[in-house]
């Protein structure tokens, strides 16, 4: 059985309009502004989105974002990716939505590097893997 290529780039595409928003969201907001937690939020919810449809390929849905990360990190070991970090910026992100622990602009900047590499490398690898498979 193959992976539902249609379900997958309609996910990366999704994926990609809220990337956009979030880079114009990030140009308009000042260092002390509540922004920072939209803007945050929402680039965990690109790196959640993208992970989610790389594992697609591998036929695989998981039930919460833990075992997603814990499952990418696990069985994609060539992406080289930081278990620790992506559970770092998963707890920051359910401080702010579940316990009123809003994300900051400090807080942004102690993930913003790793929130890029990570997105980048998962959008090249959705798009090299939709590009082999049609």
């Amino acid at each position: 059985m193959r992976a539902d290529t249609d379900l997958i780039q309609s996910m990366f595409d999704s994926a990609m309009d809220d990337l956009y928003a979030v880079d114009k969201s990030k140009a308009n907001a000042s260092k002390d502004g509540r922004e920072w937690n939209i803007i945050f939020k929402n680039t965990y919810d690109v790196l959640h989105a993208l992970t989610e449809s790389f594992i697609q390929f591998d036929k695989i849905k998981a039930k919460t974002h833990e075992c997603l990360f814990a499952y990418l990190c696990e069985k994609h070991p060539e992406l080289d990716f930081d278990w620790k970090t992506l559970d770092n910026m998963r707890l920051a992100r359910n401080g702010s939505v579940y316990y009123g622990r809003p994300a900051t602009y400090e807080t942004w900047k102690l993930f913003e590097l790793q929130f890029k590499l990570y997105i980048d490398a998962l959008k090249k690898s959705v798009e090299n893997k939709l590009k082999n498979t049609k």
